[in-house]
């Protein structure tokens, strides 16, 4: 067999990179290759259209195996099965055991509880786990960051009183104390001492983690990918630091960090992302000495994102989280939670939870993402990123430190200002179709109204706001959402008419970028096969009773149509020209003012349209 394949190979010639670019230039006919082929990341580094062998010769960790040090290929080394979590945030204790129950037999085996800080006890417990055994099922409790400890004993001592074997049981409470300083923008610093106390409090659960860091608030906020990758390392530094100087061993206090992360649609950078983490976080252990490098081992939670969900054709959200889904499950992660499609707008109901729970399903029981490690392992193109991520995200943790550490930095609101800024550029970007949102601003559903769908509001009851700078956590569609429940308030829907006329290919791909730019304001849009002369366009535009007129031809034929159609139209409905023509300056002496392209601000120059007609 091996000859086989060597006489197999010899018969074909390998292509020098230097054939393949060659063979790229030709192809590009004299397009600049920087331009039409290499993307520029918001990460800060440049990605080829193509990796080959030699490109990974001087990246050290491809010669790991799955679950050695630095854990780059995952933790596991015979499969790579994750926990299909669901939680379940009922406050009433019956009500949550009924629905854990039931999810349990439908696929899930990995729980999540929120308990009232001022419920928490034995009877609550007792009631929130009858019927659940936890030696099958990983159990996770997020309360009051001031109950974590009293909730850690009731736990021990209930596990104890049914006879669990404890060092078998695995599960979390949510212990982060910074995380509020981040959306509160209250010092909860001095919670932190807890920490300590809370982990001597789990020590007969030595499975169980307990100090975590909650990073999918920065994704959930708009961060790019480097900066939760860099601000997660650096968060999960400062707890290691203050553990360990309060006198528990490196292997004590790794061993009890959890990273609840989260995963957004750029599906080979996620994949990468999750890598680039387990093998900086690995390093950052490894600097404080642990006897054994299982502490150096990092265990993540991959929350999908809502950063990116939709209020409008809100079932694009289930293709969001499955591309989702399937990077962290691609990437080795130990659990996942699936957002339900629906939670922009409503408490997600039984049918969003069930697709939910099946889209990891699906990957387990038909794709059989849990039978092999790493499947990313060797691709050239992953690896570099992984490479190339870590580079960016390592500089970043690096800033962090020499500036005094995570905590100093989120109580100086320096991490929340950052973050914020990369969502406020990124909601500028999606105005300007920079970033495309597929049903929003690119691609709307012509045809649908929200239907008494609105944006849910935040309903936690954690208190007053305190005076340090807190994330933003609006949605990168939330601009395009309000505008078009705006124009659904209106007294009548406005109608933009397409007048196609003169060349065939341009009118129509005009007609067709107009169309899908104004439907984002929630117009009614009609396009049009074409018309013989300009007068015929505009007749029947008004027959529509058009409120927007969009002339649609080619640069050329602007010169010769724009004006007459303009000054016959006559002020009767918003006159827009489809382009950027050659003519444009003569056509605003004549008095035309509205111009829509590939350049335009979409969501500013909708808002101006809204403003125009009334609305």
């Amino acid at each position: 067999m091996a000859n086989i394949k060597e006489k197999l190979f010899s018969e074909f010639q390998a292509p020098t990179t230097e054939e393949w670019l060659a063979k790229i230039e030709v192809d590009l006919k004299g397009a600049d290759f920087q331009k039409k082929m290499v993307w520029r990341t918001n990460e800060g580094f440049n990605v080829q259209p193509f990796y080959r062998r030699e490109d990974l010769k001087d990246l050290k960790a491809v010669d790991s195996l799955p679950g050695e040090f630095p854990f780059v290929r995952g933790n596991k080394t015979d499969n790579n099965i994750w926990f299909v979590r669901q939680d379940v945030f009922d406050a009433d204790p019956k009500q949550a055991n009924a629905k854990a129950l039931d999810i349990l037999n439908k696929g899930v085996d990995s729980l999540g509880f929120k308990i009232p800080g001022d419920q928490v006890s034995r009877q609550y417990v007792a009631t929130l786990l009858e019927g659940i055994l936890p030696q099958y099922v990983e159990l996770n409790f997020t309360t009051c960051q001031r109950h974590c400890v009293e909730l850690a004993q009731v736990l021990v001592e209930y596990f104890k009183e049914k006879k669990y074997p404890l060092a078998e049981l695995k599960g979390s409470i949510n212990f982060d104390p910074i995380s509020k300083i981040l959306t509160k923008g209250k010092d909860t610093s001095a919670v932190i001492a807890q920490a300590k106390t809370l982990i001597e409090a789990l020590k007969e659960l030595p499975q169980y983690k307990c100090i975590n860091i909650n990073s999918v608030l920065l994704n959930n906020s708009g961060a790019y990918i480097y900066q939760e990758l860099g601000y997660a390392l650096a968060w999960g530094a400062e707890y290691l630091n203050l553990l360990t100087e309060a006198g528990l061993s490196a292997d004590e206090a790794a061993c009890r960090i959890k990273f609840n992360m989260g995963v957004s649609d750029n599906y080979f950078m996620e994949i990468a992302k999750f890598r680039a983490a387990r093998l900086l976080w690995a390093q950052i252990v490894k600097q404080f000495e642990p006897k054994c490098d299982c502490a150096c081992k990092m265990h993540v939670l991959a929350i999908t994102s809502e950063y990116n969900q939709t209020i409008f054709d809100s079932y694009v959200n289930l293709l969001r989280s499955q591309t989702e889904a399937m990077s962290a499950a691609l990437a080795n992660v130990d659990s996942i939670i699936v957002t339900p499609f629906d939670t922009p707008y409503e408490t997600p109901t039984e049918f969003a939870e069930r697709i939910a729970r099946n889209q990891q399903l699906l990957l387990k029981e038909e794709a059989h993402f849990d039978k092999l490690v790493d499947v990313a392992g060797g691709s050239y193109t992953i690896e570099h990123l992984t490479d190339a991520i870590a580079q960016e995200g390592w500089k970043l943790f690096l800033a962090v430190e020499e500036a005094g550490g995570f905590l100093a930095e989120a109580l100086a609101g320096n991490i929340q200002n950052a973050v914020n800024e990369s969502n406020k550029k990124r909601h500028a970007d999606a105005a300007k179709r920079k970033e495309f949102i597929l049903g929003t601003n690119q691609f709307p559903n012509f045809t649908e109204v929200s239907d008494g769908k609105r944006p849910v509001e935040c309903c936690c009851k954690c208190g007053d706001q305190g005076d340090i700078a807190r994330l933003n956590s609006q949605r990168m569609a939330s601009d395009f959402e309000t505008l078009r429940l705006q124009t659904e308030g209106a007294k009548k829907q406005p109608v933009a008419f397409m007048l196609t006329i003169g060349n065939l290919a341009m009118r129509q791909a005009r007609a067709q970028f107009s169309c899908n730019f104004l439907a984002a304001a929630g117009y009614k849009v009609i396009d049009n096969l074409g018309f013989k002369t300009v007068e015929e366009g505009v007749d029947a535009a008004l027959a529509a009773d058009a409120d927007i007129v969009v002339i649609c031809s080619s640069d050329d034929e602007y010169a010769e149509y724009a004006i007459p159609a303009f000054q016959y139209l006559a002020g009767r409905a918003m006159y827009v020209v489809a382009g950027a023509p050659a003519c444009s300056d003569d056509l605003k002496a004549a008095g035309i003012e509205n111009f829509i392209n590939v350049k335009s601000n979409q969501l500013e120059t909708l808002r101006e349209y809204n403003a125009k007609l009334g609305i």
